[in-house]
């Protein structure tokens, strides 16, 4: 991996792939905000960074691991609002973050009544770009990079079990707070929700391409999927989901992993996403979407691929930035 010290904003990297791909930043020699839910996940973070790195002591002086809440907007404005006091330039945003509670019956919600995968998913992750955009220009090198997934495409091979994404004319949206599918009228289905909120991901990194191209700020704006990750351990991406489903998660995991093949590994996963934020391979400006594709003999490579049919609507695009706008502004005003 190449050597690169840049300044570089993660959320979702705590765990799973985010937590891998800081590793082998750090070693890099990056230098990295990991955004942590609260005190307790930045604790256990800096507890598990201590144990992975032999040189952590020296190296920590390169880590700032503020309390930032995802699913609550005010405290991500908060931070924000941190941030371009000090008005120190930012050289790359990763928005990884990826809550699914795939299962559950039961709604979830953010502190500010917005379904929480939709909270945590995309509107924080759109508000931390909009107002870092500031900071990113001030850098010789930007690049925003968006973890999506390929269960965005009704046509992939997730995204055609179970609930199928789908963002209808966004009439949820348009209800404002308190809306609980974005279609607004699907009844709540928590599997869907994460699907439409991965469409998000990229209909946002496409119009975010847009609007920097117009205003003559050439940004590389990567969206990218990482594959199906499911780790041995506890933590990662099934975790919540896992609480609804133990045992046919169990099940699951063992065909798809360790039967199929068809997996990939979160620290495969990991360095896929260290090298798509400092390899000079991804400093094309422009929107550009990356999928892990599965090969033969299970093997995964990265590939630039075309996105669904709805992910490639630039008037849906549009419009999502604009009601998302919206609603933060709605937000925050209460």
């Amino acid at each position: 991996m190449e050597a690169n010290n840049s300044t570089i904003l993660i959320t979702g990297a705590t765990s799973g792939i985010g937590y891998e791909a800081v590793l082998k930043l750090l070693r890099a020699g990056s230098n990295l905000i990991i955004l942590c839910r609260n005190q307790e996940r930045k604790k256990q973070t800096i507890n598990k960074l201590r144990e992975s790195l032999t040189n952590f002591e020296l190296i920590k002086r390169n880590l700032y691991l503020p309390i930032v809440d995802l699913g609550d907007l005010k405290t991500v404005e908060l931070f924000v609002n941190q941030l371009l006091l000090e008005a120190k330039p930012l050289d790359r945003i990763i928005l990884n973050a990826g809550l699914q509670y795939t299962g559950s019956k039961n709604i979830k919600w953010s502190k500010q009544n917005i379904e929480l995968t939709f909270a945590v998913n995309h509107l924080s992750h759109f508000y931390l770009a909009n107002k870092l955009l500031e900071l990113l220009v001030l850098s010789p090198d930007p690049r925003v990079i968006v973890t999506s997934s390929e269960v965005h495409n009704i046509k992939s091979s997730g995204g055609r079990v179970g609930a199928l994404a789908g963002l209808g004319n966004l009439e949820g949206l348009k209800q404002g707070i308190g809306f609980k599918m974005i279609d607004g009228k699907s009844i709540f289905n928590a599997d869907k929700a994460y699907k439409d909120s991965k469409l998000c991901n990229i209909l946002f990194s496409r119009e975010l391409s847009r609007r920097l191209t117009i205003s003559n700020t050439n940004i590389p704006v990567i969206a990218w999927a990482p594959g199906l990750v499911i780790p041995r351990s506890r933590d990662g991406f099934f975790r919540y989901s896992r609480k609804y489903n133990e045992l046919g998660q169990i099940i699951f995991s063992f065909i798809a992993r360790d039967l199929l093949r068809i997996t990939e590994t979160p620290e495969n996963a990991g360095s896929i996403l260290a090298d798509i934020a400092i390899s000079s391979t991804y400093n094309k400006k422009g929107f550009i979407y990356l999928s892990n594709q599965l090969g033969v003999f299970s093997n995964h490579k990265l590939e630039m691929i075309k996105t669904s049919d709805e992910a490639n609507d630039q008037q849906k695009a549009n419009i999502l930035w604009e009601l998302s706008n919206n609603l933060i502004e709605e937000i925050l005003r209460n």
